[in-house]
């Protein structure tokens, strides 16, 4: 098997970002209305607007690309992403309020949580070395410089049975489960755990999504406190 033809047999699913995606546009219409209104809708709207052409061009697999579909692409991460922000600025002003409910309060703060987890996750599996349709389709010295550098990235000379799912030796490529589990570890650990950042862009925006979750964490930790005081 040529390189083209392994890399072709890799060409990722389309579900696993679908229902990451639809799972965060659920909790963000499901938020409470003393947090946002209008808004809600909208992000909800465009969301659902804009994957439906992306689900038609690769119902299936991420096998197509045109510079429209790459356009729209990006700007559902991005929707996701900014939506999420000012949300978390919304949720900042009512803990700091101290006038909403302890539970809805709590739930409020999860869903936000894990919607930013999933927009980041989102956001960051578009932009690394041209998006999963590139990452997959195009030659290795074909591909746009990469964003992240992952475990895979550098296992070739270690023990065989490691070796053998590096990148060099198998053509390993990152998916959308490897960006999810990567912006996870980094809400929680507020930092870089087992893939490093290359570039000054995702630098920026981990740095970004880090110092949500950690606002979120200490003003709900505080909001608590004050509860059972």
């Amino acid at each position: 098997m040529d390189q083209h033809e392994s890399r072709s047999a890799r060409i990722e699913h389309r579900w696993p970002a679908v229902i990451a995606l639809i799972v965060a546009l659920a909790l963000y219409g499901a938020l409470p209305n003393d947090l946002i209104t209008v808004q809600r809708y909208v992000t909800v709207a465009i969301g659902i607007l804009l994957l439906i052409p992306l689900i038609v061009l690769n119902p299936h697999r991420f096998n197509q690309q045109t510079k429209w579909s790459r356009i729209v692409s990006l700007t559902l991460a991005i929707v996701v992403v900014v939506s999420n922000q000012i949300t978390l600025v919304s949720l900042v002003f009512v803990l700091i309020d101290g006038h909403a409910k302890g539970p809805s309060l709590l739930q409020s703060a999860l869903q936000v949580w894990v919607a930013n987890v999933i927009g980041f996750a989102l956001l960051y599996w578009e932009i690394d070395r041209g998006g999963p349709v590139v990452r997959t389709m195009a030659k290795r010295s074909e591909l746009p410089p990469a964003d992240f550098r992952f475990p895979q990235d550098e296992d070739d000379d270690t023990i065989v049975e490691v070796a053998a799912g590096s990148s060099l030796k198998s053509d390993w490529t990152a998916s959308f489960v490897d960006y999810f589990y990567f912006s996870l570890s980094n809400s929680m650990a507020f930092s870089p755990t087992d893939t490093m950042p290359l570039t000054a862009r995702t630098k920026l925006l981990m740095s970004l999504q880090s110092f949500g979750g950690f606002v979120i964490l200490a003003l709900v930790i505080a909001r608590a406190v004050s509860l059972i005081g």
